[in-house]
């Protein structure tokens, strides 16, 4: 009955541990990742076993060179670990949740692998190897350096309206999650808000995002934007942006210059009417004055007019010759044989009448026409009465 009964306790303990034993332990590493020189870098890494829940306590994690196992790139016991990595690598995940995702800070231009994870069972009391022991050679990753710092990328490029929201963002991709980039700007005013993402974007591949929202001003135009982007190891890049911004519809440069016409305009034409008034107002002055030139040059102008009716100044001036070279019979009887003219008998005598030449000329000549025809009138009637 013993026999029986221990022979079943076995078989129980077989039924138990055979998944746990077995060889359907798997691993997933990431193949190929870039690494930053200088920086640090994360290799993702899962391992499942179909077996129930095994405690960290349980599992060792060994990450080692491909083709030499004795070769570790990280074990627990820091003693056996390649003297160029001692102190650069750390096992972040947990084993006990199936985790196995290595960090290595510092990269060198040497780390280039391949690193490989092996997995071992230990005793619970003494923490002592069993000879359970999985590697997953097959699945290796390899680690690709890069010397340039990746540069940050700024979006979505737009132009912004000034007094309403604009949100600028900045990214950057990096392969180090535990110590992520920190992204800065050169505008971070007390209104600004900033506001950080980090997220996974393919297996080893992550992206740190920062958003700027702010509310942009005209005298924000033409600004010039500047995000910064510092690795871990102190490496930096940034990436410029020129700020473009709405500036507000406004017709001042065409209703100035118009509105400056018009009253030029204005001004303009109230001088001309005030020039006109003026000038008329001098004119009629001018015409009511008794005498005047304006008088003057008006008779001589009608009088000089061509074809007006009237003598011409040639006949004009023969006519007036002519009545003075009428003379009239003197009243007294001259003497003198060369004043003395005989008609039937009788002797008459005729007045002298001056020179116009002798005569003082008047400074009225309408004046003096007046009385030369009225002279003239008289003479011509006294010869004809005479005759």
């Amino acid at each position: 009955m013993d026999h029986e009964r221990k022979l079943k306790m076995c078989l129980v303990l077989a039924v138990i541990c055979s998944p746990v034993l077995g060889d359907e332990w798997t691993a997933d590493v990431v193949k190929s990742i870039d690494a930053l020189v200088g920086s640090c870098v994360v290799l993702p890494c899962t391992v499942s076993h179909p077996g129930t829940y095994l405690s960290t306590s349980r599992l060792r994690g060994i990450w080692h060179r491909k083709d030499k196992w004795n070769e570790n790139f990280y074990h627990e016991d820091s003693t056996k670990i390649l003297d160029s990595f001692k102190g650069r690598t750390k096992l972040l995940g947990n084993l006990g949740q199936n985790n196995c995702t290595l960090e290595i800070v510092q990269v060198k231009d040497h780390d280039n692998g391949p690193f490989c994870f092996r997995v071992e069972l230990v005793r619970k009391d003494n923490n002592e190897p069993t000879k359970e022991k999985f590697s997953f050679v097959e699945k290796c990753a390899d680690i690709k350096m890069i010397h340039d710092v990746p540069k940050p990328k700024l979006g979505p490029i737009k132009t912004a309206n000034p007094g309403k929201p604009y949100t600028l963002t900045c990214s950057v991709h990096h392969t180090c999650p535990s110590h992520r980039p920190q992204i800065k700007w050169s505008r971070e005013n007390k209104d600004d808000e900033i506001t950080e993402v980090h997220k996974p974007i393919h297996s080893g591949i992550w992206e740190a995002e920062s958003i700027l929202s702010f509310v942009p001003e005209e005298k924000d135009d033409e600004s010039e934007l500047i995000c910064t982007a510092t690795f871990n190891g102190g490496m930096k890049s940034e990436e410029k942006f020129t700020l473009n911004v709405k500036r507000i519809e406004n017709y001042n440069h065409i209703i100035i210059p118009a509105v400056a016409v018009a009253a030029t305009a204005v001004i303009f034409g109230l001088f001309c009417v005030l020039m006109v008034k003026k000038y008329k107002k001098r004119i009629q002055e001018l015409q009511s004055q008794d005498g005047s030139m304006w008088n003057r040059m008006s008779r001589l102008s009608r009088r000089l007019r061509p074809g007006a009716s009237g003598p011409t100044p040639s006949n004009q001036r023969r006519s007036i010759w002519s009545r003075f070279s009428r003379r009239p019979q003197r009243n007294q009887h001259d003497q003198s044989p060369n004043n003395a003219n005989s008609c039937g008998g009788q002797t008459t005598n005729k007045p002298r009448f001056p020179s116009p030449k002798s005569q003082q000329k008047s400074n009225n000549y309408k004046q003096d026409l007046d009385d030369n025809d009225d002279y003239m009138n008289t003479a011509d009637l006294n010869i004809y009465g005479n005759v």
